[in-house]
């Protein structure tokens, strides 16, 4: 009996060997992977492409291993950098709205919704996804909750109420959700634990927050450095407030750009409306600050119609302007594939990708961001000088160190003779690869609704 006391004795400490020794390789281990990911966030924010994923519409299973096994390397290849999962929570069901619900009725914060899958199936895509050197943000809803959610039993405190009864946010439809309370100290800290818990247990990068000018700005002070106290994470808003940059946000959504695009498509505004929201642009928003640039996404798609319906036959035309003016694009689910349908916000559908049809155009243009730095994000790219030209015929240069990029957009419906202000010197058309010098006074010929960009050689 001595004897076997002994021997479970000896394999008791020589696994508590082995433990000590592989924590002291983890923490000796860790230095280096904080700084590898610091390093690539740093490419990121200065090139990257992002791409948000619908998981409930993006396969008929609508769950993150179809995602993952059918299309993450497929994006990969294409050069995204940034994957935006939708908000992936467990959603509530009091007030529900439709059959599924909104995704953005949010009944847990550290839970998985189970019409997607398990923990496990979306660690599987995060890893995944790392290995394919794409990082994975999550779409987080920090403004309210589901009816329904754990905190309203837990800690009823934590929300606004009127008469004692809860109340879904002012000044909107989200009957379906009710309004959380920013002067309740105790609710921040326990959002900053919520998502400290994806970055810690999971190796999430980062949070697209939804309606971020809804939460007061003092709390994402508080928020992004405690975030990245625990690991490099990229933020994006859902917002267009300049002072959203400097509390700590790399990027914010350019709303008004966006608004312009749909109106410069069906030819509603002309290069005078481009020029003036440029002037005003670069007058209220800091020069590092990272604009996202679109022509679809969740609520544009189910809300306000396709890229088809809005944009027309200058869809391409708008796709271009998205990758070569500055900000960064993105790309949303079935883009790559013409999504010809709204998906709908509240039931189950999903994307009809058949061949792919727009995958090849939109990988050349995540290769004609990536490859010149004239159009590259932010200060890191050129900043546009605008050509004088008729109202639908957006002409501009981008030029830094070595890199020169000149795009040419045709909204009209008719064909348009580009007279070429300045010497360019020698250059190739990207989309076509033909090579030629172009000189001051040179005339470019762009077909309706056609686009033209050079390269300077």
């Amino acid at each position: 009996m001595y004897r076997n006391l002994t021997t479970i004795l000896a394999l008791i400490l020589l696994c508590a060997v082995y433990a000590c020794e592989e924590a002291v390789e983890k923490e000796r281990d860790r230095p280096d992977r904080t700084e590898r990911q610091e390093l690539r966030m740093e490419e990121i924010l200065k090139k990257g492409v992002i791409y948000e994923v619908n998981i409930r519409q993006y396969t008929p299973e609508g769950t993150f291993d179809a995602f993952t096994t059918g299309h993450l390397e497929r994006l990969g290849d294409m050069g995204v950098d940034i994957i935006w999962l939708m908000p992936i929570h467990p959603i509530g069901e009091k007030n529900r709205k439709g059959e599924l619900g909104s995704y953005y009725s949010v009944k847990d914060y550290k839970g998985v919704n189970p019409e997607f899958g398990t923990e496990e199936d979306l660690r599987a895509l995060i890893n995944k996804a790392h290995e394919l050197d794409m990082i994975v943000v999550l779409d987080w809803v920090p403004n309210h909750t589901s009816w329904d959610a754990v905190w309203t039993e837990s800690h009823p405190e934590f929300y606004v109420t009127d008469n004692g009864e809860f109340i879904y946010p002012r000044d909107t439809d989200w009957t379906d959700v009710i309004q959380l309370d920013y002067d309740n100290q105790e609710m921040r800290d326990s959002m900053i634990a919520a998502m400290k818990y994806w970055l810690k247990e999971f190796d999430i990068d980062g949070f697209r927050c939804d309606v971020a000018g809804y939460v007061p700005n003092d709390f994402w002070e508080q928020a992004i450095p405690d975030l990245r106290a625990v690991k490099p994470v990229f933020m994006l808003a859902e917002w267009e407030d300049p002072d959203h940059h400097k509390v700590g946000f790399d990027m914010s959504y350019a709303w008004e750009l966006h608004s312009l695009m749909n109106e410069l498509a069906r030819m509603e505004a002309g290069k005078t409306q481009l020029l003036e929201y440029w002037e005003k642009e670069t007058e209220i928003f800091p020069v590092d600050a990272i604009r996202m640039v679109f022509i679809d996404n969740h609520d544009e798609n189910s809300w306000n119609g396709t890229i088809e319906e809005r944009m027309g036959p200058n869809a391409d035309a708008m796709a271009v302007f998205s990758f070569t003016f500055p900000g960064m694009p993105l790309i949303y689910t079935g883009q790559e594939a013409a999504l010809d349908f709204r998906l709908p916000f509240f039931e189950k559908s999903e994307v009809p990708w058949r061949d792919y049809s727009k995958q090849e155009f939109y990988t050349a243009l995540v290769d004609l961001k990536k490859d010149h730095p004239a159009l590259w994000n932010a200060h890191n790219g050129g900043e546009p000088v605008f050509f004088e030209q008729d109202e639908q015929l957006m002409a501009w240069l981008r030029e830094v160190e070595d890199s020169k990029v000149l795009t040419l957009v045709n909204l009209s419906d008719e064909a348009a003779s580009f007279s070429l202000p300045v010497d360019f010197g020698e250059a190739e058309e990207y989309f076509s690869g033909e090579t030629k010098t172009l000189e001051a006074q040179d005339i470019v010929e762009i077909e309706s609704h056609g686009y033209r960009v050079f390269i300077g050689k």
